[in-house]
C-alpha cells in the first residue's frame, strides 16, 4: 500500500513538471500571451529548469519557432522519473533497480520507460485540453477560457474539420480527436 501511495504521488509531481513543460512550449508555439493565466502558472512552475537550459543551448536553437529549451526540460524531467522510479521502487520491491545497472540494456530501458512518460503525459494533457474546450463550446462559448483553449486545439482540430463533417450544426472534430488521443494511449499502455 505503501509503494502504491509512493508511486502515486512520484507520478503525480512529475506529471505536473512535464506537462507544464510540454504546455509551456506548446504555448509558445501557438503564440499565446504569456502573462495571463495558464502561462504565468506554467512560466512560474517550469522556470527553476526552462531558464538554465536556454542559457546552454545554442543560440540558433533560440531562434527557432521551436521552444526547445521547455522541451528538453520535459525529457529531462521524463529522464529524471524514470531513473527516480527505478531507483526507488526497484530498492524498495526487494530487487536490484533496473536503473543501477550501467549496461545498454538498463540504460534502453530508462530510455524507454523516460519516452513512454513523456508520449503518455503529452497525450493526457492534450485530452484534458481537448476536453475542457469540448464542454466550454456547449456551456460557456463567449469565456476567455474557451478562446484559449481555442487557440491551444485548433492546430490539432482544423485537419480534423476539413474531412469530418458538421452533423446537424454540431462539430464533432473534437470527438474524434479525444477518441483518437484515447487509442493512442491504449496502445501506449
Amino acid at each position: 500500500m505503501l509503494i502504491r501511495i509512493l508511486s502515486f504521488l512520484l507520478e503525480t509531481l512529475f506529471f505536473l513538471l512535464i506537462a507544464a513543460a510540454l504546455l509551456r512550449a506548446w504555448m509558445n508555439w501557438v503564440r499565446v500571451n504569456m502573462t495571463s493565466q495558464p502561462g504565468s502558472f506554467v512560466m512560474a512552475v517550469t522556470d527553476w529548469l526552462v531558464k538554465p537550459l536556454r542559457r546552454v543551448l545554442p543560440r540558433s536553437a533560440m531562434q527557432s519557432r521551436v521552444d526547445w529549451a521547455s522541451i528538453l526540460a520535459a525529457a529531462l524531467l521524463a529522464v529524471a522519473y524514470a531513473l527516480l522510479w527505478g531507483l526507488l521502487f526497484g530498492l524498495l520491491l526487494g530487487g536490484t533497480p533496473w536503473a543501477a545497472g550501467i549496461g545498454p540494456l538498463a540504460l534502453l530501458t530508462l530510455l524507454s520507460f523516460a519516452l513512454k512518460m513523456l508520449i503518455r503525459v503529452a497525450l493526457q494533457t492534450l485530452l484534458i485540453l481537448v476536453l475542457g474546450f469540448a464542454i466550454l463550446s456547449w456551456v460557456q462559448p463567449g469565456s476567455s477560457a474557451y478562446a484559449l483553449l481555442g487557440r491551444l486545439t485548433e492546430p490539432l482540430l482544423a485537419p480534423l474539420r476539413r474531412v469530418i463533417p458538421m452533423v446537424g450544426g454540431v462539430d464533432l472534430s473534437a470527438l474524434v480527436l479525444i477518441v483518437l488521443v484515447q487509442i493512442a494511449l491504449m496502445i501506449l499502455v
